[in-house]
């Protein structure tokens, strides 16, 4: 599959001042493949920065050559382009795109990457009869550079203007009555949590980030920063217009965006109140993520089952505890994962890492455990062992919820709860039908942990999906490594890999 891209910036009246146009585009062309396609994306940037996108929630096997953030790829200098080579490998589900450079993502750039089951693999549900993608999020009126701005001289991101559906303050989705609709939701944002509802209909949950899930019906559902999931949504009410609703969670301004369901013989315009969004907060929110299962007899990508991988029964290798929290360092605010804030090196770790680059980042420089001590800034790095297999536990003391993000990876959420974890809240793990997911909420002053089979090699960024911690320092790169050097763990440098720093000179 080939794709040209360019990306550009300008100024469109209908949505607050200017945003990053993809091909013209805002959102970005919406990416439909197939499980293992091979994706040939040449992306031209023509903004006055330098840029790069992730695929959020693509695993790149083998190929963190190709993931599209600063710990492993030279950004893309202004006027010039790369040409990103990659899979859809084993996997299905609902994705996501966005910029992974700065504060770019608040202007846009993003976009959604729809992977489809092959053919000859089932799927535990019939096919519906229409497929809509709604890229809903944040949105702010400043642009990404005044924003980038105020975090670097130390202040928080603010509290965003608006919500957007697709760009768009109002959006139409048209189907006809008694037929089911598949709607894939994802939370393209950079701070906020909402929730998603439909009037007068019931949402059937099927996927979860390329999980297959117990289908249990919903009449709302939370999703968070950098979150995906489909529900097929049958049109079984009387022929009319009925309000789609995403509103902010947890916030103490509700702002709301709407959009419109209508039915194809439908006379009737929208009416009546908007559908309520849930009255609890947090513990209503941790109890909904709760009922998310894992569908044992369902395939995924594979034809196996996803219960034939015993996930619970596998001994951990190691336990690592991972604290965020906020701080300041030389007197401005910055975030920090263990008492460590990273920062952005010039020469990205994974080449570093290749050509023997000394001075760049140290194995040493963040711990697996709460140190206690004072913040400090580091080019943080994480060492890990290939087929290890890990428990990760995301620890939030402080007052706002948290969203984690893997890259290369997804991984069994086994676990929520209030307060500080320890080793005795294992027993309250979930080892039978967990969801496996890329991203996952960790609410404040509590826990979530996750198992992680590292199968694949590369240096991969664990992050904070909110983009204005990201920015100040809640992220680090771990480093998946076998000792010896074969193309059957990891595939080679690119020809065309781009390369600056410390690496120029070097050759692939």
């Amino acid at each position: 599959m080939w794709i040209s891209s360019g990306v550009a910036e300008q100024v469109l009246i209908f949505v607050f001042g200017k945003v990053i146009l993809i091909n013209d585009q805002f959102p970005g062309p919406k990416l439909e493949v197939v499980t293992k396609n091979n994706i040939v994306l040449n992306l031209i940037n023509k903004l006055d920065q330098p840029f790069l996108l992730t695929w959020n929630g693509i695993k790149q096997r083998k190929n963190s050559w190709q993931d599209g953030v600063l710990g492993t790829n030279c950004p893309i200098p202004p006027n010039s382009n790369y040409t990103y080579k990659f899979q859809a490998k084993d996997q299905i589900g609902s994705y996501t795109y966005f910029p992974s450079t700065l504060l770019h993502k608040a202007a846009g750039g993003f976009g959604a990457l729809n992977i489809y089951h092959r053919s000859v693999i089932p799927i535990p549900y019939g096919y519906p009869d229409g497929d809509f993608t709604l890229l809903i999020g944040d949105w702010y009126k400043t642009s990404h550079k005044t924003l980038q701005q105020s975090l670097d001289s130390g202040k928080p991101l603010p509290f965003p203007d608006g919500v957007l559906i697709n760009g768009q303050t109002r959006s139409t989705f048209s189907g006809e009555q008694g037929k089911t609709y598949m709607f894939r939701i994802s939370n393209v944002g950079l701070s906020t949590s909402f929730n998603f509802r439909i009037q007068g209909h019931t949402m059937k949950l099927v996927e979860v980030e390329g999980s297959h899930v117990v289908q249990n019906l919903y009449d709302s559902l939370d999703v968070h920063v950098g979150q995906s999931l489909a529900v097929l949504v049958t049109l079984n009410q009387p022929p009319k217009d009925y309000y789609i609703a995403a509103s902010t969670r947890f916030s103490r301004t509700v702002l709301t965006a709407t959009a419109m369901l209508h039915y194809a013989n439908s006379q009737t315009p929208v009416s009546g109140p908007l559908p309520a969004a849930p009255a609890f907060q947090f513990h209503w929110s941790m109890q909904q993520a709760r009922t998310y299962r894992w569908n044992l007899t369902s395939n995924a990508a594979r034809p196996n089952p996803q219960g034939s991988f015993h996930y619970g029964k596998i001994t951990t290798t190691k336990t690592i505890v991972l604290a965020n929290s906020a701080s300041f360092i030389n007197g401005k605010l910055r975030y920090t994962v263990n008492g460590v804030s990273y920062v952005n090196s010039d020469t990205p770790p994974k080449l570093a890492d290749y050509f023997n680059i000394p001075g760049v980042f140290t194995m040493d420089s963040i711990q697996g455990l709460p140190s206690g001590g004072a913040a400090t800034v580091a080019t943080s790095v994480m060492p890990a062992s290939l087929h290890d297999f890990l428990e990760v536990v995301f620890q939030d003391n402080e007052n706002t919820l948290q969203s984690w993000h893997l890259d290369g990876y997804d991984f069994w959420v086994v676990g929520f709860g209030s307060g500080r974890w320890n080793p005795h809240k294992r027993k309250t793990y979930n080892l039978v039908d967990a969801l496996t997911r890329h991203t996952t909420q960790v609410y404040p002053n509590s826990w979530t942990a996750v198992l992680i089979s590292m199968d694949n090699q590369g240096m991969w960024n664990l992050r904070s999906a909110a983009w204005g911690r990201q920015y100040l320092g809640q992220q680090f790169y771990l480093r998946v490594f076998d000792p010896v050097r074969s193309l059957t763990n990891e595939y080679g440098i690119p020809s065309n890999v781009l390369l600056c720093g410390k690496a120029v000179g070097f050759h692939p």
